[in-house]
C-alpha cells in the first residue's frame, strides 16, 4: 500500500545479465545502478538504490550547468 502522501513515477529500468544474476540502472536517473539474483530481486535492489540516492541529493536548489561532449565509439 501506498502512503497517501507520496507521488508515483515511473522510471525505466535497464538490465542485464551478469554472470549468475542481473545488473540494472534506472535511465533516467544517472548514478541508480544494483544488482540481483533475479530481476524480482533486481526491482527492489534498484528502488532502494535510488531512495538511497534521493536521500543524499541536496535539499537546497542549486544552478546546474550542461555541457555538449563528442566521444569516439568503436
Amino acid at each position: 500500500m501506498t502512503p497517501y502522501n507520496l507521488v508515483m513515477s515511473k522510471f525505466t529500468l535497464e538490465y542485464w545479465p551478469d554472470g549468475d544474476g542481473y545488473v540494472g540502472r534506472l535511465k533516467e536517473v544517472p548514478g541508480v545502478v544494483s544488482q540481483g539474483d533475479t530481476v524480482a530481486e533486481l526491482r527492489e535492489n534498484i528502488k532502494d538504490a535510488y531512495h538511497l540516492l534521493m536521500s543524499d541529493a541536496p535539499r537546497v536548489p542549486r544552478q546546474v550547468k550542461t555541457s555538449t561532449i563528442l566521444l569516439a565509439v568503436a
